[in-house]
């Protein structure tokens, strides 16, 4: 059964593993990596994880152009199996990345786990008192496109990026969901 937990340093071996099926880079959505985190070492990836938490100060946070994230990952065990972050305000980034974004290692995929998380985040962001949501994926992301959709997704329209195409999904939060 997977579970949603803050980041945490003692996961660093099974979270180097699930960011390697990804290969190199910063790519992973969800996860709040810069270009500038040194996750490879148990200190890089303390002070990493460590920033992550920071991330909920708005004097602190550096991801999202500064608006306070809300982190989580998604695991089995001992198992990292993907990240989601919940950017808890507006800014240039969150207008171009969205207020959540996600990302599941390519083993633990077509399990549905992406779902599940996106709704524990919307659950997150009704308990904060957010009326919607920002989601952006990648137009030839058809899975994602399929989970923004089950969560109620409303697309808005596809921008292009220096990424590519992105479809851009609004969600309303109120009632909660069954």
């Amino acid at each position: 059964m997977p579970d949603l937990i803050a980041p945490a340093a003692r996961l660093h071996k099974a979270w180097l593993e699930a960011h390697a099926e990804w290969g190199p880079g910063v790519h992973e959505d969800g996860f709040g990596l810069l270009p500038s985190d040194e996750v490879d070492s148990l200190a890089g990836f303390a002070a990493w994880v460590t920033r992550l938490a920071d991330d909920l100060d708005p004097a602190k946070a550096v991801d999202a152009g500064g608006v306070p994230c809300t982190y989580r990952w998604i695991v089995e065990g001992d198992r990292v199996l993907g990240g989601i972050v919940l950017r808890r305000g507006f800014s240039e980034f969150v207008q171009w990345a969205g207020h959540i974004g996600y990302g599941i290692r390519p083993s633990a995929r077509r399990r549905g786990l992406a779902t599940w998380a996106l709704g524990r985040m919307l659950d997150e962001a009704r308990v904060l008192g957010m009326d919607r949501v920002l989601v952006v994926c990648a137009a030839g992301n058809v899975a994602s496109v399929k989970t923004i959709e089950r969560h109620g997704g409303v697309l808005e329209g596809i921008r292009d990026t220096e990424l590519g195409p992105a479809p851009r999904y609004w969600i309303k939060i109120g009632v909660p969901r069954a």
